[in-house]
């Protein structure tokens, strides 16, 4: 008698293993599925919405104010000195400089605090509304969640950014003329290549964001109270900055999160400078390796009793 006839019939309700290789398990579907779900339900908050305007009204702000203060002759009223960004000067000759200004001016205060603001409020913002629980009851896992929280705060990091980018960029091209860019160097690149290089800097602006967004989680996980979190993350974010403007502090200030931030200024080199903006880059890195440990651990380990 031949194998094939001696073997058991198979229960049809019995769940097959998948016959391609390529095609995803469900623990990876549920995962896509629950990072769309927590990237949706934060972009749709009208906290969330509320932070995107008030980025998105700020390179208005910037555009309106330069375009009031020119001058005849193209230059900025009151000299172009100021203490404002260094692209500031820039705009009245070519538009797409209000996109270099406007992440200079939004990344210390404004981007920060809106991650901090998200960031803080990813785990805390749960228990706090009673949520946290019924997501763990899913067959979820707090890793898988915690995971899920914080690529959707990472998600989050990079609309932000585009948000400031392209707002600028439309604004500068109403309100300015458009054309080649004159780089830091002095040389001169067309635009396309000047577009390209803006949007290389939304991206290192948005990656820049990533180690205060692990803090952020990781302050979450600490309290049950979303305001206490998105508090503590934005208290903590001025503090860092006054530490980093005390020039008797100069020993722990490379070690700072916000020490290379500008450094995306280097990308409007020719050629382009990447030493700062590698150190910024394994700088984040190292926070994020740090401080998603200890959520990580924290959370884990964390009794959720609401």
């Amino acid at each position: 008698m031949s194998r094939a006839e001696t073997a058991e019939p198979r229960d049809p309700m019995e769940p097959t293993e998948p016959t391609d290789p390529t095609e995803p398990t469900p623990s990876l579907w549920w995962t896509l599925g629950l990072f769309r779900s927590e990237l949706t339900t934060t972009l749709r908050r009208r906290r969330t919405l509320a932070l995107l305007g008030v980025l998105a009204a700020v390179p208005v702000l910037i555009g309106i104010a330069v375009r009031i203060e020119t001058s005849d002759d193209g230059s900025v009223g009151g000299g172009g000195g100021g203490g404002g960004p260094a692209f500031l000067t820039q705009i009245t000759n070519n538009g797409l400089f209000l996109v270099f200004a406007a992440l200079a001016a939004t990344l210390p205060v404004f981007l920060p605090m809106a991650i901090g603001v998200v960031a803080g409020d990813a785990i805390a913002g749960e228990a706090n509304g009673g949520t946290l629980r019924y997501l763990l009851v899913a067959p979820a896992g707090r890793t898988r969640l915690l995971l899920a929280k914080y690529a959707s705060t990472l998600a989050f990091c990079l609309v932000a950014t585009l948000v400031v980018a392209l707002s600028a960029l439309v604004v500068g091209a109403l309100l300015f003329p458009l054309g080649d860019v004159t780089t830091i160097s002095g040389t001169r690149i067309s635009f396309g290549d000047g577009l390209l290089r803006a949007l290389l800097i939304a991206l290192l602006v948005a990656a820049s964001l990533t180690g205060i967004a692990a803090l952020g989680l990781f302050l979450s996980t600490l309290t049950n109270s979303g305001i206490a979190a998105m508090a503590a993350t934005v208290g903590l974010l001025i503090t860092v900055q006054i530490l980093g403007a005390i020039p008797q502090l100069h020993g722990i200030q490379p070690y700072l999160f916000p020490t290379h931030w500008l450094s995306f200024a280097d990308v409007l080199r020719q050629p382009v400078y990447w030493d700062d903006i590698a150190k910024n880059l394994e700088l984040q890195a190292l926070y994020v390796a740090v401080f998603g440990a200890a959520a990580w651990a924290r959370f884990t380990a964390k009794d959720i009793t609401v």
